[in-house]
């Protein structure tokens, strides 16, 4: 079992850049914003209208707008502050709405990175998970036991 979760943790296949909105207002967690595109196809519209039919106002031409994403990421040891830009991973869920895991600070904003408690690597993410997963089977078994007497 550890080795397929291990395994499936290190295919990695989409590292996102962000800044942090907030951090420090949900226990081991932040904010993370990413930037991101949206097409408007409401302004597709009008620009081929007027292309087609030569229309003579000068109409606005089809645009990509600005619409960043936030995220909820998972900080285990509560190291980043408002304002870090930082990387983020996907990761398995830690809650009902976090999906990612911090992976480093690309640049810390105020307190230098030596200072904060330092970011777990990957390893020592499996393998906490793993110590929580063992320690639950533990508790299910004796449960069980319990109530069968």
């Amino acid at each position: 079992m550890s080795s397929q979760v291990a395994k499936a943790a290190r295919r990695v296949t989409h590292e996102l850049h962000g800044i942090v909105v907030s951090a420090g207002l949900m226990q081991k967690t932040a904010k993370v914003r990413v930037g991101g595109q949206k097409w408007n196809k409401v302004i597709n519209k009008v620009c081929d209208y007027a292309i087609a039919t030569l229309h003579p106002l000068p109409l606005t031409s089809p645009k990509w707008f600005a619409e960043p994403k936030h995220y909820l990421v998972h900080d285990p040891n509560s190291s980043l502050r408002t304002g870090d830009v930082v990387s983020i991973v996907p990761g398995w869920p830690t809650s009902k709405h976090k999906r990612h895991v911090i992976k480093n600070i690309i640049a810390p904003y105020g307190t230098p990175v030596e200072e904060r408690p330092p970011i777990p690597s990957l390893e020592e993410r499996i393998a906490e998970r793993e110590a929580k997963r063992a320690v639950k089977a533990e508790r299910r078994i004796q449960n069980k036991e319990e109530q069968k007497e």
